[in-house]
């Protein structure tokens, strides 16, 4: 197995002329693979550019329409891999697709807060987003293997991940490799980098900190505290991490939406491999404490990556109550509330929660071993 094909590996479907398909999320995932294979198939009139070439970044970010004119003259489809290393992508983008709607484009980044923040008003109403994360479960399914082989897998994806690179090694020590390379590409590339974070050590320690309070409730304040620097700081680093695809934050459902943003959130990392590599443990599950919480950040963020290819239009939470009772994962869509506990042994019991019970319009279901496939895929 060389290549593992993606949930977009028809991207025939997603684009039209006249709009812009931005393809984004982590580094390494594959983006670049996806857009080159399909490029490569194309009997068009086409052109292969990236953000990284001064060339042409200097002359996508000039708006001169002439220059630019001349640049996409008789190209049928036009790929700019790295758009975020480009100034003002979103204005040129919109100078080609209004001049030349017949035209063909993808733009890809590993950004969020540059790429989307570039061409979000200027392509308003003429691009279509589509967020590439590391290997689904689903894709493995559809495309690798059958249900067995996955779960005999699941330790593998617990301790290592999914990211594609990952997957494909064959050795353990060349997944540790890869893992930490990857963690150093998150941290200096696009946050120290882009946002001009001086601080390096304090955002890795950071980072540590919440690798080891994945799946509980995190106080910026308590943090703040720990790391020596302000709540702003926290809150910016924070903020910098998730949208540069590292961590994901789930805020606690509450009845009353005003004070849900003042709580304490969760956060889980994108990736099993990348909080381990954070943390450099790589022990087997029987030599580790932290299973349970590598189940939950596992099965969560395989059912976001569902959702997310899916369409889900829905809200995701997670729900505390007064008295201590605690539903992990809460999807809420067309008026009703769906409760999940997520449990790595289907042994262990799961607490009566009568708050729970009291919201009209909610289900609870145990999510464990046993039927988790059903859950993600």
């Amino acid at each position: 197995m060389t290549y593992i094909k993606r949930v977009y590996e028809n991207l025939n479907k997603h684009i039209k002329a006249g709009k812009v398909i931005i393809i984004y999320g982590p580094r390494r995932v594959g983006k670049t693979t996806l857009v080159k294979r399909y490029f490569d198939g194309l009997h068009l009139n086409k052109r292969y550019v990236t953000g990284d070439d001064i060339i042409i970044s200097n002359l996508l970010s000039s708006r001169n329409l002439q220059r630019i004119s001349e640049f996409v003259e008789n190209l049928d489809f036009l790929v700019i891999d790295e758009a975020q290393n480009i100034k003002d992508i979103g204005m040129a983008l919109k100078l080609i697709v209004d001049n030349f709607p017949e035209k063909k484009i993808i733009a890809t980044g590993s950004s969020s807060f540059d790429l989307i923040r570039q061409m979000g008003e200027p392509l308003t109403g003429r691009k279509r987003v589509l967020m590439l994360l590391p290997i689904w479960q689903g894709e493995l399914y559809k495309n690798v293997y059958n249900k067995y082989v996955l779960k005999e897998r699941l330790e593998d994806f617990l301790i290592f991940g999914s990211y594609p690179e990952v997957l494909l090694a064959k050795s353990k020590k060349e997944k540790i490799e890869i893992l930490r390379e990857i963690v150093g590409s998150y941290l200096l590339k696009d946050i120290l980098a882009f946002e001009k974070v001086r601080n390096s050590k304090k955002l890795f320690d950071l980072l540590r900190l919440l690798a080891f309070q994945v799946g509980s409730k995190v106080s910026k304040n308590e943090l703040s505290n720990t790391l020596g620097i302000d709540s702003k700081s926290v809150e910016r680093y924070l903020d910098l991490l998730e949208k540069s695809f590292v961590i994901k934050r789930l805020e606690p459902f509450s009845t009353n939406r005003r004070k849900t943003i003042s709580k304490k959130g969760k956060y889980f990392f994108l990736d099993n491999g990348i909080r381990n590599a954070v943390i450099s443990n790589f022990n087997e599950l029987e030599n580790r404490d932290d299973t349970g919480a590598l189940f939950e950040n596992f099965v969560i963020m395989e059912r976001i990556k569902k959702n997310i290819y899916s369409d889900f239009y829905g809200n995701i939470y997670f729900w505390r109550a007064y008295r201590g009772g605690e539903v992990d994962f809460v999807e809420e869509y067309d008026g009703k509330l769906y409760g999940y506990e997520v449990k790595f042994s289907s042994k262990k019991r799961v607490s009566s929660l009568k708050e729970w019970e009291r919201i009209k319009n909610s289900s609870l279901k145990v999510i464990s071993t046993k039927n988790y496939l059903d859950f993600v895929i």
